[in-house]
């Protein structure tokens, strides 16, 4: 039997992330994976898939609807979405690769089958043929991620009624689909069959798109979608889905409790995630779970069994691929008898439509709950001559700044390369800036950052330079 100091189990973002910090640090480390490639689901059903397809629908969108703008004439452009996801598929496998080969270079035993608990030191796996062996580990790390959630009456047949999995291989591309959720994954996926000629129908049972976002955001959000041809039913509740052989048929309520029919040929169920904890014999090893099927943990991600951890999607926050990696490493960092930290308030979020909406801080609907005394300012993006050079002019940047100190509070926006002009924002905020500092700073021009001063001068005193 193999003794090691610390195993993981699951190899997402958080999981090898974590292995590979606690093999830095010294520790002889073991992952488990219960598929044949590493890398979880952000890396083969999620996040980097989702954004192969968002890059070539793009693409496509821009050949059909910009290049005659810049002067490149084309003539039959055609989706080819074989073609699509064949490249899709070699950026997933080219990723999981490279996470292999980190593994390899870590000197990180990977173990491929399902891992349980016997007790709190001892985990079983059972590879796909059903064999089992067993390691022991002094310490280990739960990160298992998470799947796709679904409510009644919308159960996923995997066919017509498809989750975040099934539509990241359709062999056509549909005439119409409707989607179940307004929010990130839902947008996004919708955005890449949009561009291509789908029509899309999104059923949200909230008021507004990105409910989660700053209400300012889902409005432009909103616009953006609508122009590329998006059609929302809010305050829809669905009651049920069902595969019509050659389509589906969604039947809900709207605000006024009147019952609609929808009908498309797919509908993807988007209504989130929920944590994955199957069979991992946690009661063996006296692990908790919450009421939200999430594993327990304390301020330091430790579990109710003092030599287990659990860290991203399992366990409470948000279910972000980067706020797991961050708790790996903190996980492997504590172990090691550093002193590691995380600002759960400063961890990022990204929609990545395009234009992308990124978001770090609270929203201007949180702080004014919280009394809060406010500065917002805000800055058009077509007003940069960047944007209107390379015609991205739809979006804003919204600043929201503490009225007596000036510190930035909340940073939200609408924008070409959002997910990356966020980041100053997350610096600043990490260093407690105010606004008046972010607008002192020297912005290149022209650029799309420059919207990020502006946004600050505007919540400055209101003096932004260009409106």
């Amino acid at each position: 039997m193999s003794n090691f100091d610390i195993t993981i189990i699951g190899s997402g973002p958080g999981g090898y992330v974590a292995a590979i910090r606690c093999a830095q640090l010294g520790m002889k480390t073991a992952i488990i994976e219960k598929y044949d490639t590493l890398g979880g689901t952000c890396l083969n059903v999620g996040c980097i898939p989702s954004k192969a397809l968002l890059d070539s629908s793009e693409h496509f969108h821009n050949a059909t609807h910009n290049f005659a703008e810049h002067g490149i004439d084309v003539t039959d452009v055609k989706a080819n979405i074989e073609q699509m996801i064949n490249r899709k598929n070699d950026v997933v496998a080219q990723t999981c690769n490279g996470v292999k080969f980190l593994m390899d270079k870590n000197n990180i035993e990977v173990f491929h089958g399902t891992g349980s608990f016997v007790n709190n030191t001892t985990i079983k796996i059972t590879d796909k043929e059903g064999n089992e062996s067993e390691i022991t580990s002094k310490h280990s790390i739960i990160a298992t991620g998470s799947k796709p959630n679904y409510f009644p009456g919308m159960e996923p047949d995997k066919k017509r009624i498809i989750t975040s999995t099934e539509v990241l291989n359709m062999k056509e591309i549909p005439s119409k689909m409707l989607v179940i959720g307004g929010g990130v994954i839902g947008l996004e996926l919708g955005s890449v069959f949009a561009r291509l000629g789908t029509k899309i129908e999104v059923v949200e049972f909230e008021n507004t798109i990105i409910p989660t976002m700053d209400k300012t955001m889902s409005k432009e959000l909103t616009k953006v979608l609508k122009k590329e041809g998006f059609k929302f039913h809010l305050n829809h509740r669905v009651q049920h889905v069902k595969n019509t052989g050659d389509g589906v048929q969604l039947t809900a309520l709207n605000k006024k409790g009147e019952e609609v029919t929808m009908d498309a040929d797919y509908c993807l169920v988007a209504v989130g995630r929920k944590p994955f904890t199957e069979g991992l014999g946690l009661e063996n090893a006296g692990v908790k779970l919450n009421n939200r099927g999430q594993v327990e943990v304390n301020d330091n991600l430790q579990t109710s069994s003092p030599n287990i951890y659990a860290i991203g999607d399992v366990v409470r926050g948000a279910m972000l691929a980067h706020k797991a990696e961050e708790e790996g490493v903190y996980v492997a960092e504590m172990l090691a008898g550093q002193k590691p930290h995380i600002n759960y308030d400063l961890i990022p979020g990204v929609v990545y439509t395009w234009p992308e909406v990124a978001s770090v801080g609270k929203t201007e609907e949180e702080l004014k709950s919280a009394g809060k005394e406010l500065k917002i300012g805000q800055f058009p993006i077509k007003a940069l001559g960047r944007a209107r050079a390379s015609m991205d002019i739809m979006g804003t940047i919204k600043i929201i700044a503490d009225k007596e100190t000036d510190e930035v509070l909340g940073v939200h926006m609408i924008a070409p390369r959002a997910a990356d002009l966020i980041m100053e924002a997350v610096v600043a905020m990490e260093y407690r800036a105010s606004a008046e500092d972010i607008a002192r700073i020297c912005h290149p021009h022209p650029t799309y950052s420059e919207g990020v001063k502006e946004a600050a001068l505007a919540a400055t005193e209101n003096r932004p330079l260009h409106i």
